[in-house]
């Protein structure tokens, strides 16, 4: 059975992130959907623009094993002022399915009361202050926490992608598509 991943996107996502998390997770043999919030082609935190496979109320039709939120400003700000994305977590959060978030996004997360009484990680300021309680905050390139996992931003995207990949589906397949990036050694 297929492993399917929704990755939504929203205007002004970081790019880096988007397309690292999406490449390699394809690599991995995953189904990846990206999701715009609208039928509109996504211009990106940088300029790039991204053609998302899918819009969100489309994909919403379908269940997914993960959900994966990229960062960027103010691509965090829409996912975290949409309803729809806010109702799917709580959904899979309750289906103890795999959430994840990196850079600005796990703003997303604590916002919807996921990060509550977890370890997380994220951008540095990203996530308000007065949604930083009950949260032990790390400083680490990826936290993961029971179903959810998090990380800090472009640099730490690679790690972030590898490491969602071990999650589903072991360390194996993770050495699988990372030894052909030609990764330095740790």
């Amino acid at each position: 059975m297929a492993t399917n991943i929704l990755v939504p996107l929203a205007q002004g996502c970081e790019e880096l992130e988007a397309i690292t998390i999406t490449d390699l997770l394809t690599r991995a043999g995953f189904n990846v959907v990206t999701a715009g919030l609208d039928d509109q082609a996504v211009t990106a935190s940088r300029g790039m623009v991204l053609l998302p496979s899918t819009t969100l109320d489309h994909a919403l039709k379908d269940s997914f094993d993960m959900l994966v939120l990229p960062g960027g400003l103010p691509g965090a700000d829409h996912l975290n002022n949409d309803q729809r994305i806010h109702d799917l977590l709580q959904k899979m959060n309750q289906d103890n399915k795999k959430i994840a978030a990196i850079c600005a996004a796990p703003k997303v997360l604590a916002r919807a009361g996921l990060l509550r009484g977890k370890q997380a990680t994220s951008f540095p300021g990203a996530i308000p202050e007065e949604d930083l309680e009950g949260i032990d905050y790390k400083e680490q390139a990826v936290v993961i926490d029971g179903n959810i996992i998090t990380s800090r931003g472009p640099g730490t995207a690679m790690d972030f992608a590898l490491s969602l990949i071990e999650i589903l589906a072991g360390k194996a397949k993770r050495d699988e598509v990372e030894r052909p990036l030609q990764r330095p050694a740790a």
